[in-house]
């Protein structure tokens, strides 16, 4: 007779295909940005960093030899640029907030039926090129043109004011330029607050300030925040305004490193100024993004 077979034995349970897929489903939707940024962004960085510490020229060719004169001329040399782009970039980033946010709030409380029609105002310059933009804006302030002209009828401005290679009219294109930028962050952190809070700070005795303060701004700060930061980094780097609305004395440091790498032919300098800036944006959004505060803007 023969004895009762021993149980069997099961071998050590893996995950099933299924749940294997669903763990990898967020990397395989990672994978077309990440490879993205590795190509388009990363590895050019890295050429970028590896021209900034190289010597040579343009005729010659450029080895690298891990030199830091490119930085030395860069921080020395082209201070007036750098605090240009820092006054320019901040008071147009501070004059798009102060347009945009109005015409965000109206849109988003009171726009009604008309909504989409205003949100189509909004981004209906984006189907021109940013030249052109600018060079109409220039058409609008020269010394005879419409604006001084009304101006000057009315008798605000002398006769012989003019704006054009103005810090004024820089300032003036940026701040045109980029405001569709800030309108529309804005807009999105607004339409989704619930009017019910608001309703519910009025009804605790909130006076119209008050709610606007406590309720309002510290639920649109994601918009703010990001309407900032998109409308502030390109500003620092533009320097198309600068060419057609400015004069050599309101040169950015957009202009320093658009020369440097098309008419110079100085790779070094350019590429260590380019780092130089994202360095400082980099700074100066995480400061920002601290002062805000990072769990109001995630949350």
């Amino acid at each position: 007779m023969t004895g009762p077979s021993p149980p069997l034995r099961r071998g050590p349970t893996g995950p099933s295909v299924r749940q294997r897929v669903g763990k990898a489903t967020p990397y395989l939707l990672l994978a077309p940005g990440i490879l993205w940024l590795m190509v388009f962004f990363i590895l050019p960085s890295v050429q970028m960093f590896l021209t900034s510490v190289s010597t040579g020229s343009l005729d010659n060719g450029f080895k690298l030899t891990w030199s830091g004169a490119a930085y030395v001329t860069s921080l020395t040399k082209f201070g007036p640029q750098f605090e240009n782009s820092l006054i320019y970039g901040g008071t147009a980033t501070l004059l798009t907030f102060l347009i945009g946010f109005p015409v965000a709030y109206t849109i988003a409380f009171r726009g009604g039926r008309w909504k989409n029609f205003l949100l189509f105002m909004v981004i209906a310059p984006f189907f021109t090129s940013f030249l052109i933009r600018t060079i109409s804006w220039k058409v609008l302030l020269l010394d005879d043109g419409p604006v001084l002209s009304f101006l000057r009828a009315l008798h605000v401005l002398p006769a012989d004011a003019s704006v054009i290679g103005t810090p004024i009219a820089v300032i003036a294109g940026i701040t045109y330029n980029f405001l569709p930028f800030m309108i529309l962050p804005l807009y999105v952190a607004l339409e989704k607050i619930d009017p019910s809070l608001i309703e519910a700070a009025n009804d605790l005795y909130a006076s119209r300030w008050g709610a606007f303060r406590r309720v309002t701004i510290p639920l649109a700060l994601p918009g703010i925040f990001a309407g900032t930061i998109l409308t502030f980094i390109p500003a620092l780097g533009d320097y198309v305004n600068a060419i057609l609305l400015g004069s050599p004395q309101t040169q950015m440091i957009g202009n320093v490193i658009q020369s440097r790498f098309l008419l110079l032919g100085d790779y070094p300098v350019a590429a260590a100024l380019s780092f130089i800036l994202m360095a400082a944006i980099l700074v100066a959004v995480s400061i920002y993004a601290r002062a805000l505060g990072t769990e109001q803007l995630t949350g």
